[in-house]
């Protein structure tokens, strides 16, 4: 996808990465050797060893698969492609990384820095994001189904055609969030912060919504069929009226007092 057909965040003009910062490039044998010392690193508890910068480092389609990564410095990396299949990335730093494509599932990211990631096409099934940064970032058709992405910040993330499916958004922040065509069926979305979203053909089918925060979130043929948004924030008649519910949707006690009373 061209850059200038992609979708962009309504806060997109609020933050700038520095895209003219040069790509270096490592050969095997001294990428090795900066990972063997980072694991060194890691399992010393800092005491031995030293932490990796690959910062704006070419990598694509380099395997990571299950290494201890935890503090990693990627900022900015070329990584097009990588295998961070069931990697420790706890608390890595990955601002601006490119990971289209790449494969993330299983792989621990709690506490990560990700803001202006991009992630389109990626598979991050299973994949721990508690706590994660990943403002800005574009993730336009990824599989987090099963992810854990409770408290993390999202707002003005890109998740057209993102599959969710049973991921975990307890209390994350989706605020101005663009969810074009994406999936969150049995979705945890409790006190989750979705003012602003752009929700085209967005299903929760199932989901839980409960006391999440709705307030000016555009709805367009959303599918809320079987959806509990009790105590939902914000959310609105004109809003519903765009949206898909059946007999098992669960609406605020105001709503639902409206539909009884068929206002």
């Amino acid at each position: 996808m061209a850059d200038a057909d992609r979708p962009r965040s309504p806060f997109a003009a609020n933050i700038e990465f520095l895209d003219d910062a040069p790509i270096r490039s490592v050969t095997p044998e001294e990428l090795a050797q900066i990972l063997a010392a980072h694991d060194l690193y890691v399992t010393s508890n800092r005491q031995s060893g030293k932490r990796a910068h690959l910062e704006s480092t070419a990598l694509s389609g380099q395997s990571f698969a299950g290494m201890k990564l935890r503090r990693i410095r990627m900022y900015r990396a070329e990584l097009a492609g990588a295998d961070f299949t069931g990697a420790d990335l706890r608390r890595a730093n990955m601002i601006g990384a490119k990971i289209q494509r790449g494969c993330l599932a299983s792989a621990d990211l709690t506490g990560a820095r990700l803001s202006g990631v991009n992630l389109a096409d990626a598979n991050c099934k299973g994949a721990r994001l508690a706590g994660a940064d990943l403002e800005f970032a574009i993730l336009a058709n990824v599989v987090f189904e099963d992810a854990d992405l409770h408290d993390a910040d999202m707002s003005g993330v890109i998740l057209d055609g993102a599959d969710l499916s049973g991921a975990i958004l307890c209390r994350a922040n989706l605020r101005g969030a663009s969810l074009r065509d994406a999936r969150l069926c049995g979705a945890d979305l409790r006190d989750a912060r979705l003012g602003g979203a752009s929700l085209t053909r967005t299903s929760f089918k199932g989901a839980d919504l409960r006391n999440a925060y709705l307030r000016v979130a555009k709805f367009d043929h959303v599918d809320l069929s079987g959806a509990d948004l009790r105590g939902v924030r914000g959310l609105t008649r004109e809003q519903i009226d765009n949206a898909i519910c059946d007999a098992d949707t669960r609406l605020p006690d105001d709503l639902s007092t409206e539909t009884a009373d068929g206002a």
